[in-house]
């Protein structure tokens, strides 16, 4: 396994998933325009919910093209990661609404593996994974969150733990 490579991109990731939340703690209700426009979908349920932000999307690509610049991986690998983290995390958001979850309702492993997972495979090729370190990878980053999510909430920077 390539760890350097699957330590950077973890970190990409987590950069790309962990913006939002930082944004909103320094932020509160500034900008946070829903990315849905508070959208219904057919079942009369948000598109995607009132906790998916414009703001969160545009911090989360910035803060990850920055990260993946300062590592030496190029903006497009940050745009990339970043832009499909948050596609992972709205695609999760999306099928909760559909469960008919509210937002920021806990769903474990809906709510760490498509931020994880669709990044990884997106940059599979970019980090030289094989198919064994993106499981290995998502694997580590759904642990991680779960870990993280806790350690933020005592630390008053989430709202709930997860």
């Amino acid at each position: 396994m390539h760890w350097s490579q699957i330590a950077e991109l973890l970190i990409l990731i987590t950069v790309a998933n962990g913006a939002p939340v930082i944004a909103r703690k320094l932020l509160g209700t500034r900008a946070s325009q829903p990315i849905d426009f508070c959208a219904l979908w057919f079942d009369g349920r948000p598109l995607f919910g009132s906790s998916k932000t414009v703001r969160g999307v545009i911090c989360s690509i910035v803060a990850t093209t920055i990260v993946a610049v300062l590592f030496g991986v190029g903006w497009q690998t940050g745009l990339t990661v970043g832009g499909s983290a948050m596609a992972g995390d709205l695609i999760s958001s999306f099928m909760k609404r559909r469960l008919g979850l509210r937002p920021s309702a806990r769903a474990t492993g809906l709510d760490q593996i498509p931020e994880a997972l669709l990044p990884t495979l997106v940059s599979k090729g970019t980090f030289g994974l094989s198919w064994p370190e993106v499981l290995v990878l998502t694997l580590i980053f759904f642990a991680g969150e779960i870990i993280l999510s806790r350690i933020l909430y005592r630390l008053h920077i989430r709202t709930r733990p997860y």
